[in-house]
Parts: structure tokens; sequence; C-alpha cells
């Protein structure tokens, strides 16, 4: 399996690519290419694909994370840049309205309407459940919280704003044959129960966990919670993981956490 970072907050170490807020990485295995995410701004993020030589069109699925801005706001631009529809793997609750109180208040839910996307080719499979869509991917289903979790922002209910508990927070399990290899976008059900729930699903160990995993302004508890318990052979890092927590991980685990940026390329 390779995994190309397309959409972080680091742009790396080469010139043309752009780095900015959001996640997105090709994943390529048996033969697919699953796009897992879509970054913020969608010229970025067709920017950077062009940078790396990857065609919209050469896309065979969409896999979103959940339905926050930063992982979906580059997908009506994708659309565009295609000449066919494409699955669009996700959970039922994405296109929810949620909204963010700080530094005001504001939407930060997906900025597109379901029907605007589907009229550019946009083809939704929105299950709660999990589900294999292609030979060797899987799609998570919603994720057992069974300690911690970090999910952010609000929902309206019945005139009245309530926290988000962000139930559509799924992530792509990939089937190595010997473990598994888990994408998350934001890891909002949180790193541990994101890990367990993969190994359960599958049967297998966590070969790597790789993308966010919303650690930024975590406490010193639950970041040694992090690494008395993870069993992830390595780590890949970024976007919401959060500079200083990403540094206590690295400090006490090693090699085993690695950072993502745009461009990064790797074979798990």
């Amino acid at each position: 399996m390779r995994v190309t970072v397309l959409y972080e907050n680091h742009s790396g170490f080469r010139k043309g690519p752009l780095g900015g807020h959001g996640f997105s990485a090709l994943v390529e295995h048996n033969g697919k290419r699953v796009l897992v995410d879509t970054g913020t701004e969608g010229d970025v993020l067709l920017r950077n694909m062009g940078q790396l030589g990857i065609a919209p069109g050469s896309i065979d699925y969409v896999f979103l994370t959940h339905g926050h801005y930063d992982h979906t706001g580059g997908l009506k631009a994708f659309l565009e840049a295609r000449d066919r529809p494409v699955p669009v793997i996700g959970h039922p609750e994405i296109f929810r309205r949620r909204m963010a109180l700080k530094p005001h208040r504001r939407d930060i839910g997906i900025p597109f309407g379901r029907g605007e996307l589907e009229a550019l080719g946009a083809e939704f499979i929105l299950d709660d459940k999990p589900f294999q869509f292609t030979p060797g991917f899987w799609s998570s289903g919603e994720i057992k919280r069974a300690t911690w979790d970090r999910a952010v922002g609000y929902v309206e209910e019945n005139g009245r704003l309530v926290k988000d508990t962000v139930p559509d927070d799924i992530a792509l399990a990939v089937d190595l044959g010997d473990g598994v290899a888990v994408l998350t976008g934001c890891g909002h059900s949180g790193v541990l129960n994101i890990a367990w729930h993969a190994e359960d699903l599958l049967g297998k160990p966590v070969k790597a966990l790789i993308g966010g995993l919303h650690l930024i302004g975590a406490s010193e508890e639950l970041l040694k919670d992090v690494v008395e318990n993870i069993s992830a052979e390595v780590i890949y890092a970024g976007h919401c993981t959060g500079i200083e927590s990403f540094a206590y991980l690295r400090a006490r685990l090693g090699e085993r956490v690695r950072p993502l940026h745009v461009g990064k390329s790797f074979e798990v």
C-alpha cells in the first residue's frame, strides 16, 4: 500500500506544493486509488495533485472521514475537474449543519449541499456500519468510544445548540494481509478507540495509523495514555495532532512517530 499526502498543514521541502489547514491523502492498493478527504480549498488540492502528477480522473473512490469543512472543502472543485462520476464513501450524518463558537460563531460543516455535489458526479454511499467497498478497503462505520474522544463543535437540536459528538467520524481501514493500515482525518473518535476498532473489525494488528490525531491542546495525562496504550507499529501524525503533542509522542515513542507533509509518499 502506498500513501501520498496531498493536503496538510505543512508543505514539506519541495518547491510547488502548498500547505494549508486541512487534510487529504491518496491511498493506492490492490490496483485502486482512494482519495481520503479533500482538504479545505479546492484550488490548493488541485494544485498539489497537479504538482505530484495525480490526475483527478484517476481516482476510483473518495472516502470522507467526517463532515468538517477542512476535510471536505475541496470536494466540489475535485468533482468539477473530472469527466465521470465517482463513488463517495461516508457516514449518513456528514451533511448535518455544524458550528463552532470560538473565536466567533461560524459554520464548520461541509460547505456544499448534497444535491449540488451529486449534480457534479458524486455518488454517495453513506452507511454507519462497517463495510468493504472494494477489495481490501473498509469503511470503519461508527467507532465505539471505549475511552476518551476528541469531539468538537455544536449542532442545533430543537432550536438550541448542543455539543456535537461527531458520530460521523469514521476511518479507512486497509487490509494488508498480515495487518491493517488505518487512515483517520481528525481522530475525533479518539486515537485509541480508532486503533482498537480497526483491530476488532479485521482481527489483525494495526501496522500504521495515519492522519490527524486531534491531540492539539491535549493534557499530559491524555498523551501519556496514548503512549502507554497505542498499539500501532508506526504512527504518521499530522494536521490536528499539534506541534507540542507531536513532540511529546516523538520523544517517548521515537521512530514509531513520524511527521506528515504535502508531497510525502511512503509504503506500508
